[in-house]
């Protein structure tokens, strides 16, 4: 009896799609519908994937102000993508609309923001999350080094988070990105003037804007 309710309570590594495959219940071949059983079920595992992130962000957060009294973390942020941005990017990507398609192409349905004071600080986290057990860092961009032609900068993680569900530990998908308050300023500002409603944004403007993130970029390297 002992040697059955140990295999039983035993947990599973897993990745996401193929625990979704074995799940009778979570259809992934259906297309994707908001408010449904499927798509509520799929979302609270990319939820919880999100919060494991932020929570240990959190603690070194923490530990760096009270070990070291230096805020390596100025703040941290975190959103799951709307079904109506999901869809968008989906379409954009050319990809069917379902929920196979969306788990397997879609990087950042959960994203965690980590605003840092300055640029040593985004590097210093960058390596401490290369660290973290059982987290898999599995992409990574960095727009510091090489920011875009627009002049946005910041460094992406996507990594894989532990999820424990139903005695199964699930592999889910996160997107990290952090940048120094400089550049969350920029990019907050980018993105105000590109997707204000009913304004197109002209060449000046952009241009201004690029000048501005090379400013900004010269003011972090030399801080």
């Amino acid at each position: 009896m002992k040697g059955k309710d140990k295999k039983k309570g035993k947990t599973e590594l897993i990745k996401m799609e193929n625990f979704l495959k074995n799940e009778n219940s979570l259809k992934v071949d259906d297309k994707i519908e908001k408010n449904t059983k499927t798509f509520d079920k799929i979302m609270f595992l990319y939820t919880v994937a999100g919060k494991e992130v932020v929570s240990k962000l959190e603690i070194i957060q923490q530990e760096f102000k009270l070990f070291y009294d230096y805020d390596v973390i100025d703040s941290i942020k975190t959103r799951i993508k709307s079904v109506d941005s999901i869809i968008n990017k989906m379409k954009t990507k050319d990809l069917e609309l379902t929920y196979q398609d969306m788990i397997e192409n879609i990087n950042d349905i959960a994203g965690v923001r980590v605003i840092c004071p300055l640029k040593k600080d985004v590097f210093s986290i960058i390596n401490l999350i290369r660290q973290m057990p059982n987290i898999r860092v599995i992409k990574e961009k960095d727009y510091i080094t090489k920011p875009k032609r627009s002049g946005y900068s910041s460094y992406h993680l996507i990594v894989e988070v532990p999820v424990n569900v139903l005695h199964k530990i699930i592999y889910v998908k996160v997107e990290i990105q952090i940048r120094t308050m400089a550049m969350d300023f920029w990019a907050s500002l980018e993105h105000k003037m590109i997707y204000k409603p009913q304004t197109e944004i002209s060449k000046s403007a952009s241009r201004e804007l690029v000048s501005c993130a090379r400013a900004i970029y010269r003011l972090d390297n030399k801080l």
